[in-house]
């Protein structure tokens, strides 16, 4: 079994030595396929939903590489890393598209912690009652996603204390979201939000896992991941994907693997945990102290990560894209983006150099993969 997969990659646009610059308006207009956050400084762009990886991973990078070349073509641009304005500007929003009133709605109600670059991986999943269960099982293990994703230490030239200074700063709301006991739940539920405008539209569902359809609350078709940073490494962003999966398809073979039926925890108490373990994620990433949701016991976020991979190896084997789950292991090994970035920056304190070195880094890697893996060559 495989399950379709979908990305929305969210990124940011700047010159090479890492200073972040609001191109957007003009990207939307002169290339197809991305769109406008409310903050120019980021721009987004979407795969078609895909169940084979090869394809997923040339999904990911054909975009990119036009992208690149647009930003080349009208200066000393391109692509940066991160998920926060990592030397800033926090202080002001720089608005993409000044006459959208939702745009103004978040400006003036969030400000910049919402000017974040992200990953959020979609996934198919057609039964509304198997979609709200695994969301169930998502939400309570979504901190270990960004554990693994983690790459905002940084925020206006300063080390902020937090490996992911995106989740620790955004604003999750609305700012009680249960554990969905069924469709009808969500529905009455989201329709309840609406109309106390705690939500200001059906999009307007920020947390770490949500239900997604064309006609939300109502005709749903997949469970979107929002809690990872951005993942610039396309095959480290697989191998996340790969895990997200097999999990999925252990949950689709076997309907008790949901909280509401094996913690032993109530449903207010595994919200409280889950709270905390995305906080504590936030900070230390891998190294973080959790409690695991089955039982409340305490376990380090990579002992954690560690756990599910071996529990899920041999569905990614049985489903052909173990070979994609693999890298995880590299990443545990050495560490994630923002662990890298502070052992540089604790080295030798120049968050300009990391961010060009970084830069470059994945300038050539997404090269390199264009040219190994993808079977027409990346056209402009």
């Amino acid at each position: 079994m495989r399950l379709s997969k979908g990305l929305e990659i969210e990124i940011y646009t700047g010159t090479t030595d890492g200073q972040i610059v609001g191109l957007s308006d003009r990207i939307t207009k002169d290339l197809d396929g991305f769109v406008r956050e409310p903050d120019n400084r980021n721009v987004e762009y979407t795969t078609a939903p895909l169940s084979c990886y090869d394809r997923l991973l040339c999904a990911i990078l054909r975009p990119r590489h036009n992208l690149r070349q647009y930003l080349h073509n009208l200066g000393n641009y391109t692509l940066i890393p991160g998920s926060t304005l990592s030397l800033g500007d926090s202080d002001r929003f720089y608005r993409s598209d000044p006459h959208n009133p939702y745009h103004s709605y978040i400006e003036q109600t969030y400000g910049t912690n919402v000017v974040t670059a992200s990953i959020h991986i979609n996934i198919g999943i057609s039964d509304p009652e198997t979609l709200m269960r695994a969301c169930r099982l998502v939400r309570v293990e979504a901190p270990l996603y960004l554990a693994l994703s983690a790459s905002s230490p940084f925020l206006d030239g300063k080390v902020t204390g937090y490996h992911s200074t995106r989740w620790h700063l955004f604003p999750q709301t609305p700012s009680y979201v249960p554990l969905f006991e069924s469709h009808h739940h969500f529905i009455e539920w989201t329709e309840e939000q609406l109309s106390l405008q705690t939500m200001q539209n059906v999009r307007h569902l920020w947390t770490s896992v949500r239900p997604n359809g064309d006609n939300r609350p109502y005709n749903l078709n997949r469970l979107e991941l929002r809690i990872c940073d951005l993942i610039v490494d396309p095959i480290a962003l697989l191998s996340i994907v790969a895990l997200l999966e097999a999990r999925l398809i252990q949950l689709i073979n076997d309907s008790t693997l949901d909280p509401l039926i094996q913690s032993q925890l109530s449903p207010l108490e595994l919200l409280e945990l889950t709270g905390h373990n995305e906080m504590a994620v936030a900070k230390d990433s891998l190294k973080a102290s959790l409690n695991h949701w089955q039982d409340g016991r305490p376990i380090a976020a990579q002992d954690w990560v560690e756990e599910l991979y071996q529990t899920v190896w041999s569905t990614a084997k049985l489903g052909g894209f173990a070979c994609f789950l693999s890298p995880l292991k590299k990443i545990m090994r050495e560490g994630n983006l923002a662990q890298k970035w502070l052992k540089k920056y604790y080295a030798e304190p120049e968050i300009n150099s990391i961010l060009a070195e970084e830069i470059e880094a994945m300038a050539r890697r997404e090269q390199d993969l264009s040219d190994k893996l993808c079977d027409s060559p990346l056209v402009a």
